[in-house]
């Protein structure tokens, strides 16, 4: 079992530099033009939330950040996550577009202070992820502890390109399922054919 385990975890970490390696090597422009697809989705397909968290984009990830005025205009709240200990969930400081930023531990920005919020709606980055809901982070567990400890749990979407599709990203007993999926193609809910 050890030898399932430890060769899962090896191969984890060999697609997460595929799938960082893929984004990097996509041209600026269409990292834009992929991006602002992704948003018009997400403005065009997802009801508005009352409190929405996002992640700054690190490694090529989307950026998502231009949904922030629409929807600020529609009243949402907007959010990022916040390393508050290793190994513990995310918590969520409010942000707007005047709220100092800080590196992190892992050179995110971050809010340093401010309230913390309970989002009913997260936005996830997806370094790697399959058809049946199940994304490949970084490796760290903050989003699948954070998922499985907020009550009531938000709505995860989970954002990113086509060219990070994988048949399987051989989900393990702590990964946390996404409600949507969202690429440049479209919202997808995994139980979609197809996604």
């Amino acid at each position: 079992m050890s030898e399932l385990i430890e060769d899962n975890t090896g191969w984890r970490r060999a697609l997460r530099r595929e799938m960082v390696a893929r984004r990097s090597a996509m041209p600026p422009a269409r990292h834009a033009a992929l991006s602002a697809e992704i948003v018009g989705h997400l403005l065009s397909g997802l009801p508005a939330p009352r409190i929405a968290a996002f992640c700054w984009p690190i490694k090529h990830e989307p950026d998502v950040r231009a949904i922030a005025e629409p929807w600020a205009k529609r009243g949402v709240h907007l959010a990022l996550p916040v390393v508050v200990a290793e190994a513990k969930p995310l918590a969520f400081r409010l942000w707007t577009a005047t709220t100092q930023l800080s590196p992190d531990r892992y050179g995110i920005p971050t809010p340093q202070d401010g309230e913390f919020v309970h989002p009913d709606l997260i936005l996830l980055p997806l370094n790697g992820f399959d058809a049946a809901g199940y994304r490949l982070g970084y490796g760290g567990g903050y989003f699948d502890r954070t998922l499985a400890a907020l009550e009531p749990r938000p709505l995860a979407v989970g954002v990113g390109f086509e060219i990070n599709r994988l048949d399987s990203i051989r989900p393990e007993i702590h990964d946390q399922r996404l409600d949507w999926i969202v690429t440049e193609n479209g919202i997808f809910s995994p139980s979609t054919a197809g996604c």
